[in-house]
């Protein structure tokens, strides 16, 4: 492995070098001769001849001269910018002849001295290129009164804003929206794009914003989230404004939303609440676990062991979450807070969020169990009725020490009440359709759960360039209490159908499990050239955490007072663990390069109280890992990611822990696992053309695992099933991703045309009943998007396209999921007189009926809104809305997973019509109130 991976980093050094060498360059210098002045930071922009997409960029020194070297032979576009005077544009070209350009002293106007005849466009300039940033002037976009940032947001080239609020940009995800710099209730963006007005804003920049220590080093160590800040107007950072809204709908929906927002230069307060049965949660499209926390217990740092009860537990904690299977009822609320003071040196950013949400539906799946002997076909009912209440405070404070060191403080703590009620009837039948077993279960549960984190990091510049160290401490605390009931009837039927067997479990549950990990980072960032840098880390982990489960049977008299030691056990857990890590960065020119490793040396601990047995290992994780982007142009890259972790068994993979939740379904331990390990490679490309708007971006990933850890199921005659986890030596399970999406606009036509294809798939091995199985589920999906925007006039999109699935075991191939589907999008939106507007969306989606599952699935989501504006202001709107006009919204999904091939259908939120007023007051800037 050594080998390989030295092999690997000289390859990365070498092709570096090979593709930086380039001999075009151009010189000059910008000046005003009239003035007799240098200007300092004049913007120098080269273009592509062909399409004037931006191809390089830089800034003139302090004596207004610049140099731009590693160009490429063409015809190209010089665009010299200065506030203030006009714009100076010469073509040219460089080729072998001719592969350097000295333009000398380019002189730049006044503005004002030029001809009145002569026309300066460019105080409303729409999009501007600024070195890596693309800014949006909200000035030149055309907006309906009242509108929100996701209004604006639609009409700026490359970006898509989907029904959910989800932001693409350029073809690649945003994952943060931030407002003046500073993230806006935590990290929701949602809250900034549906609430901030449009005319607020005055700029909108999009960037990949670096990692925090790429950002403090100067070292790009690959790490990018795409960003988009949104840059308030200087007059509307002082007031200010927010909306209620109310609605009431037919068969008891209803929905409510207040929010209040109030800025005074530096300082930003907001406050929210939301209430309804409507599917709206008030969660974002990407919450991170803010409201919606896992409930697993996670005793790991960096390559440690876990315990994760879940997976074969299914008595454990509601999330939380709403994923639209059955009817939701959500309140919740949030408080924000941020501010800047002492010459921003110091800031605090602080949320609070509260909510509360139940969630009551029915769900039916059919599973095909494929075996070596032929199928088990099972139909099982699960109702369930699950409610959490949940808190979560959130503070950042930063320091700024002096002008070489920073401090930050992080510190978050959660508290989690949560009631869940569960019931299940299945039958299953073997392949001739005769009765196997039935199984009725009921589990009920109440939980609490508090959780506390705090970190804290410290930065130092050095007076070398790019020499700095850092340190970076975080402490967190999990304690989790659940107690619960468990009844389970269970009966077993012969080959001609005769009962045989009945088994009952009548339980009480009680686990508490506890947790506290401490984590520590030292890192060393040293420049060893200039192109070449070094980051050393060490780490020091610690652990000490408990799990105690406890199962009571009831006694004669009634009480669950009598210990089941079979099913009840009680480990402790200390953990040691020792990183040491270097990455090596390359940069020059348009490469930049990162290859190193990390390695973990843990040391674990675990003792089985109730049976005085000891579980201790030593091992090492190794996680290599590589980078290479190589910048084409400043709206274009390519880049190529390596990443290999070593994978230990889990606590639940290797101990016998024995858990009777579900009677049919047994997990067994194996204590003589090994780790398994896991590499994973991706290729992605992007390119941005401003003038055009067109966009190709695509990302393609293949990952395999060597060692797998995959189960042994053994599936006897009544149809329980043991699961043990063992090494598959002579096969690799595998998977491969690829996302591709091509979008242009059509001038003439005023259309936006995009084309996307998606595939993914993964290969999967075990053992059933001694027998390898290989299952195989790929999907395969295309489309077509056309779009169309007039403003204040109408919006029109359309996104079709088909979708193929094949999934399949090998031990059944004549029994597989294979078939075809299709789905299709609709949006039109129309401005009528009289401040009416219609909007309506459609959705349909199609499966056909496949050898595992014999009927077609198809549907059509139809959603339609009827809204009249108010008041002088046009601030007051009334709407009549309709949800699933067709009533035909119905939760489907098929999957494969091992040797089953799964379809699940459930209740979710059907046909209703709400009438809902909306109310948008704003004082901003000192000005009164827009009320009227």
């Amino acid at each position: 492995m050594r080998s390989n991976f030295l092999t690997f980093a000289l390859l990365f050094v070498s092709t570096a070098i090979a593709l930086a060498q380039n001999p075009y360059k151009i010189t000059g210098s910008a000046v005003d001769t009239a003035a007799s002045a240098k200007l300092l930071n004049t913007s120098i922009s080269v273009l592509n001849a062909k399409d004037s997409t931006l191809y390089k960029f830089t800034r003139a020194k302090g004596d207004g001269s610049f140099a731009i070297s590693d160009l490429s032979a063409g015809k190209f576009i010089l665009l010299v910018t200065y506030p203030g005077y006009a714009d100076y544009v010469e073509h040219f070209q460089l080729d072998a002849a001719k592969p350097a350009r000295d333009f000398g002293n380019i002189n730049l106007l006044l503005k004002a001295n030029l001809l009145k005849e002569v026309m300066i466009k460019g105080d409303a300039v729409a999009i501007k290129i600024k070195g890596d940033t693309t800014e949006f002037n909200a000035a030149a976009f055309k907006i309906e009164p009242n509108s929100k940032v996701e209004d604006l947001l639609k009409q700026f080239p490359g970006i898509q804003v989907d029904q959910n609020g989800k932001i693409t940009a350029q073809g690649e995800t945003v994952e943060k929206v931030l407002v003046d710099g500073e993230e806006f209730f935590g990290d929701d963006p949602t809250l900034v794009t549906k609430n901030l007005r449009g005319d607020m804003v005055d700029k909108v920049q999009l960037f990949d914003k670096k990692s925090d220590q790429a950002t403090f080093t100067g070292i790009d160590d690959g790490v990018k989230t795409k960003t988009l800040n949104i840059q308030l107007k200087e007059d509307k950072k002082t007031g200010y404004f927010g909306k209620v809204d109310a609605g009431g709908a037919s068969d008891d929906f209803y929905q409510g939303q207040g929010m209040y927002n109030k800025f005074k230069g530096k300082q930003k307060f907001s406050a929210y609440a939301t209430v309804g049965n409507t599917g709206k949660t008030g969660l974002s499209w990407r919450d991170n676990d803010k409201y919606a926390g896992s409930s697993n217990v996670e005793f790991s740092d960096d390559g440690g062991i876990m315990i994760m009860w879940s997976g074969n537990d299914e008595f454990e904690s509601f999330s939380g979450r709403y994923n639209n299977q059955g009817i939701p009822l959500a309140h919740t609320g949030g408080v924000h807070y941020d501010s800047k003071w002492n010459k921003d040196k110091e800031s605090i950013n602080a949320n609070y969020k509260v909510g509360r949400i139940a969630v009551d539906g029915i769900k039916n799946t059919l599973s095909q169990n494929n075996l070596p002997s032929g199928i088990l076909s099972s139909n099982s009912d699960h109702i369930f009725n699950n409610s959490a209440f949940r808190q979560k405070l959130d503070v950042t404070y930063q320091l700024k020490l002096d002008s070489a060191s920073n401090l930050k403080i992080v510190v978050d703590g959660t508290l989690k009440d949560n009631q869940a009620k569960n019931s299940y009837n299945t039958n299953s039948v073997r392949g001739n359709h005769v009765l196997l077993n039935t199984s009725n279960r009921a589990l009920t549960n109440e939980g609490e759960q508090r959780m506390f984190n705090a970190s804290a990091l410290w930065n130092k510049k050095f007076r070398k360039k790019g020499r700095t160290v850092s340190l970076n401490v975080r402490q967190s605390v999990n304690q989790e209490e659940t107690d619960g009931f468990l009844n389970s009837v269970n009966s077993f039927f012969d080959e001609q159908g005769a009962l045989t067997n009945v088994q009952s479990v009548n339980q009480r549950k009680v686990n508490t499990t506890e947790s506290s990990v401490f984590s520590s980072n030292l890192a060393y960032t040293e420049p060893l050239s200039k192109a070449l840098s070094v980051v050393v880390n060490y780490g020091l982990g610690l652990n000490n955490s408990s799990a105690d489960r406890e199962s009571y049977n009831q006694s004669p008299s009634g009480q669950y007072d009598q210990l089941d030691p079979v099913f009840s056990n009680d480990f402790t857990l200390d953990q040691l663990s020792n990183q040491f890590g270097a990455a090596f960065n390359y940069k020059k020119d348009k490469m930049v390069v990162n290859f190193g490793s990390k390695a973990t040396a843990v040391k674990f601990d675990q003792r089985d109280n109730i049976n005085g047995i000891r579980y201790e290992r030593n091992f090492i994780n190794l996680n290599p890992q590589g980078r290479l982007q190589y910048n084409l142009a400043k709206q274009k890259s390519l880049y190529f990611n390596y990443y290999g972790n070593t994978n230990q068994p889990t606590i639940n993979q290797i101990q016998p822990v024995l858990v009777n939740d579900d009677p049919l379904n047994i997990t067994l331990g194996n204590p003589d696992l090994k780790p398994s390990f896991r590499s994973s490679f991706s290729i992605g490309y992007n390119s941005y053309k401003i003038l055009t708007d067109q966009y190709i971006y695509f990302h393609a990933f293949y990952g395999f695992t060597s060692n797998a850890i995959v189960n042994n199921v053994t599936t006897d005659a009544e149809g329980r099933n043991t699961y043990q986890s063992f090494n598959m030596k002579d096969r690799d399970p595998a998977n491969f991703s690829f996302y591709g999406n091509i979008s242009r606009k059509v001038n003439k036509a005023g259309l936006n045309i995009g084309i996307n294809l998606s595939a993914n798939g993964n290969t999967y091995y075990n053992l059933i009943n001694d027998e390898v199985n290989m299952t195989q589920s790929y999907n395969f999906s295309g489309g077509v998007r056309i779009s169309q925007y007039k403003a204040k006039k109408y919006r029109v999109s359309l996104n079709a396209g088909p979708a193929y699935n094949r999934s399949q075991a090998s031990l059944q191939k004549q029994i597989n999921n294979n078939g075809w589907g299709l789905n299709t999008n609709a949006h039109l939106s129309v401005t009528l007189p009289g401040k009416l507007e219609i909007v309506t969306d459609g959705n349909y989606e199609f499966q056909q009926k496949t050898l595992s599952f014999d009927q077609d699935f198809d549907r059509m989501i139809w959603n339609t809104s009827i809204n009249k504006r108010f008041l002088k202001q046009e601030n007051l709107t009334l709407s009549l809305s309709g949800n699933d006009l067709l009533n035909q919204n119905i939760g489907f999904s098929r999957s494969a997973n091992g040797n089953f091939i799964t379809q699940n259908s459930y209740n979710t939120i059907k046909r209703y019509f709400m009438f809902s007023l909306v109310w948008d007051f704003n004082k901003m800037g000192g000005g009164a109130p827009n009320t009227n």
